[in-house]
């Protein structure tokens, strides 16, 4: 069973059609992508006239009179009329409730989800190095990455999520010499990924003072690049912790991966030697001091970034190399690729979709986030370097606990779940809510605001449908004739939108539709709550169909968000 509103917009479009059809047939124009949602409720879809009346050489708002001389057959379309231009379009108000409400009923969690559509994706997120915590300026990275799965796999698509694993790099090397040489007492009842960090840091410093250290850190280096597997195992028992720890971080986010790539895996089959075999055969090739490199002014690339350097003049590979036999193994894997990317890898992204292209191969949608900061300044005297994610995570779960406190008296216990579900809501939804592109200041008013853009608005009306359905045994009762408020009739119309906005979060790999969304659905709802009594009104077990389609609306938006849904705040 197709979805209603997808139902409407087949008929209007099916309408347009036979109309167009019999009045201008000598016209061809693609009414889908013509088709309007016009803003405060001037109708449910809207159909410019404008180009087509530049084509039949007519007023707009005469052409408009005319198409819809012949009325509409489809049950789905209530009215029409043609106003400034425009065809507005009207939804049948019973067909929609009736639908709506009985397919939210019936699928229940996987209400908005589209049928599978037989298309694989890897999608990689994080690939953060194994050298230290995750950090805020990054942390958009696995939350725009873990929803992004989310909404993708609400869309049909099966998903596999991957963290792409510098093993083997210069964070790394420096790591493993600060392990090796190095006698400190870290504390030991830090998160493993905090026990390692004065070490990489006191490392990384001696490299720049110390000529010899530097250069034993780059013995490291090559020693990897050129495949030591004793040295690359001895890296990995070093990194494995501080992974364990990025990994309990993601956990306590609500993320997962599927799967962890090691970079090195491609060196050691021999898979970065092909490509730069293959790469080395173009005539965009050329050696500098032995370097092996890729000309891509013709590319419109120029100036100091025209080279594009594939090895060091000692033949070891470089990064982005290696990356680019990742790629060429993920093509093979998937029917396509999404990567999220902080803004500062745009160019050397656009450099390895290019040697991608001169293979032949398949190149990746590149999903790339600006950065996150506080207005306050660091958060975290650790060092006094970075803000921590876990930093973050720990004082959002701190202010939801006093926020929760103030509003209701709860046991202790009770009091510390709601907070870590509302603390870690508010950091997902806030780092998600504004497009991707553009950067975030973090601010704890925003975030934590119960009655704003935010996750804890969200999660306090999903429980305020629940308190709702608990105070009552009366059986809710689906009969559209009676829900006739139009606020009442808001909500229905907002509910029966999640399918379309999936789909459009899918479109442009977005995954604020979403939040936005959300924060709608929970705004309409209030509205509704405000003019509408449930509990002891004569239309009660309507209502409260309305209230149940409403909660479980709610809970699979925070699901697709990746938020907990709390039956009490």
């Amino acid at each position: 069973m197709s979805y209603p509103l997808a139902r409407f917009k087949e008929a209007v479009s099916l309408f347009l059609v036979s109309s167009l059809s019999i009045h201008y047939s000598s016209h061809e124009i693609d009414i889908e992508k013509l088709l309007e949602i016009p803003p405060g409720g001037m109708a449910d879809i809207a159909f410019p006239c404008f180009s087509l009346a530049k084509l039949a050489k007519q007023n707009p708002q005469t052409l408009a009179t005319t198409l819809i001389r012949i009325s509409p057959t489809s049950p789905w379309i209530e009215k029409t009329e043609a106003k400034n231009g425009y065809i507005n379009f009207f939804i049948n108000h019973q067909k929609l409730i009736e639908a709506t409400l009985r397919l939210i009923q019936k699928k229940g969690d996987s209400y908005g989800h589209h049928p599978l559509c037989n298309s694989t994706l890897i999608l990689e997120h994080t690939s953060t190095n194994p050298t230290g915590p995750l950090h805020i300026g990054r942390a958009r990275n696995p939350i725009i990455g873990d929803t992004l799965a989310r909404i993708f796999r609400a869309g049909g698509y099966t998903i596999e999520t991957q963290f792409y694993l510098d093993d083997m790099g210069k964070q790394i090397a420096i790591l493993v010499w600060g392990v090796d040489h190095l006698d400190l007492s870290p504390d030991p009842k830090l998160k493993p990924d905090h026990v390692l960090v004065p070490f990489y840091q006191q490392a990384a410093a001696l490299m720049k003072k110390d000529p010899r250290v530097a250069q034993e850190i780059t013995a490291i280096i090559h020693g990897c690049e050129e495949g030591n597997p004793s040295l690359l195992n001895h890296a990995k028992k070093i990194y494995k912790p501080v992974l364990t720890g990025i990994i309990q971080s993601l956990g306590r986010l609500n993320i997962s991966l599927d799967s962890f790539i090691e970079e090195s895996r491609f060196l050691l089959d021999g898979s970065v030697n092909t490509v730069i075999t293959k790469l080395a055969q173009t005539s965009y090739s050329g050696k500098e001091d032995n370097a092996l490199y890729l000309n891509l002014d013709t590319f419109g690339i120029h100036g100091r970034n025209k080279n594009f350097y594939l090895t060091r003049n000692d033949g070891t590979s470089l990064y982005a190399t290696r990356d680019i036999a990742y790629h060429l193994w993920k093509s093979q894997h998937a029917d396509g690729m999404i990567n999220i990317l902080g803004e500062d890898h745009k160019l050397e992204a656009r450099q390895v979709a290019i040697a991608l292209t001169l293979l032949g191969a398949d190149c990746p949608l590149n999903v790339f986030y600006s950065f996150v900061s506080l207005p306050e300044g660091r958060m975290s005297t650790r060092k006094g370097q970075v803000v921590y994610l876990d930093d973050l995570m720990d004082e959002a779960v701190n202010r939801a606990q006093k926020e929760v406190t103030k509003r209701r008296a709860l046991p202790a216990q009770v009091v510390q779940t709601i907070a870590e579900h509302v603390g870690i809501g508010a950091i997902r939804y806030n780092l998600i809510k504004v497009q991707t592109d553009k950067p975030i200041t973090f601010r704890w008013e925003d975030a934590l605001n119960f009655d704003g853009e935010s996750a804890p608005f969200i999660q306090y009306a999903y429980a305020r449908c629940r308190s709702i359905l608990q105070k009552t045994d009366t059986r809710p009762v689906i009969h559209p004739s009676v829900l006739t408020h139009e606020t009442e009739i808001a909500l229905i119309k907002k509910l029966a939108t999640l399918p379309e906005v999936i789909t459009q979060a899918i479109r442009h790999y977005n995954p604020a539709y979403v939040a936005e969304y959300g924060y709608h659905l929970a705004a309409s709802w209030n509205q509704f709550y405000r003019d509408c009594r449930v509990i002891g009104d004569e239309y009660e077990k309507e209502r409260l169909a309305l209230v149940q389609a409403t909660q479980q609306v709610l809970k699979n938006t925070l699901s697709l968000l990746g938020i907990q849904a709390l039956e009490s705040m």
